[in-house]
């Protein structure tokens, strides 16, 4: 080839929910809290894109697991995947994010647990 490099994996919603649903790897939604709140995936985590960029740590259930970093399409979640890799994590990203994700009839909880939406 040309020595592009790739950078991070991407994964298409059915298979980021297969993979954080039947090993270890952690869903980490990146996208600002207000996003968050709307819908997010149930089992995810929360870090918005901007304090993982300035160095805020991983929250606790992802520091030392595989990462699968979603946004609402893609865009950010794949800036967050190259960040994470560059520090040597181990991580994929979702292609088309959470709107994918909710098209594909995955479940959306709001921040209360109930039917949320993607913002």
């Amino acid at each position: 080839m040309f020595g592009f490099k790739r950078g991070p994996g991407r994964l298409r919603p059915a298979e980021a929910h297969e993979r954080t649903s039947t090993s270890d790897a952690v869903l980490l939604d990146v996208r600002e809290t207000s996003e968050w709140q709307a819908g997010h995936a149930p089992t995810a985590v929360h870090l918005p894109l901007g304090s993982l960029l300035a160095g805020a740590a991983l929250p606790k259930a992802a520091q030392g697991r595989p990462v699968v970093a979603i946004c609402r399409g893609g865009h950010r979640s794949r800036q967050a995947a190259k960040a994470l890799a560059a520090q040597g994590m181990d991580v994929v990203d979702v292609s088309g994010g959470m709107s994918a994700w909710q098209q594909a009839g995955l479940p959306v909880v709001d921040g209360h647990g109930r039917p949320g939406t993607v913002a």
